[in-house]
């Protein structure tokens, strides 16, 4: 199990020092942007949406490990993926990151985060680039936050 621990945190280390997708998007035609009050994390998500597919996706801002590596990974994870598929990443993710039951397998490399359920003050840095993924799929150019 300390190996497990030691990788997984290898990698959200990797994904915070050298995040993917990290960048403005251009020809972006969604975004949205994301605040955590209390760890001051900020992240826009950029995202260019044709036929139902997230056909690019980026994000930029400044936060704490958590946040950041959630959000890389969440880039790499949501690329390519129909709103539906979309929506159903972020609803497992949560309910991992939150503690819930259930197999989250399926979520690949995502799973580096399931640790975050036993720190419930560290649960709000992963989940708020979901959340902004979230607003800004909906497309109403919003603000959200993890309060």
């Amino acid at each position: 199990m300390t190996d497990l621990r030691e990788l997984y945190q290898e990698v959200i280390l990797d994904h915070h020092g050298k995040p993917r997708n990290y960048h403005i998007l251009e020809g972006a035609n969604r975004s949205a942007e994301g605040h955590n009050p209390l760890c001051g994390d900020r992240i826009t998500v950029y995202l260019r949406l044709e036929d139902n597919l997230i056909r690019e996706i980026s994000f930029q801002g400044s936060g704490c490990v958590i946040s950041r590596a959630s959000a890389s990974l969440m880039t790499e994870s949501v690329k390519g993926k129909t709103l539906e598929d979309a929506s159903s990443l972020f609803e497992k993710f949560h309910q991992m990151v939150t503690g819930g039951n259930g197999d989250f397998h399926e979520l690949g490399k995502l799973a580096v985060l399931s640790g975050v359920s036993e720190f419930p003050v560290r649960v709000k840095c992963a989940i708020l680039p979901w959340h902004t993924l979230r607003a800004a799929l909906e497309g109403k150019g919003k603000s959200t936050t993890t309060e």
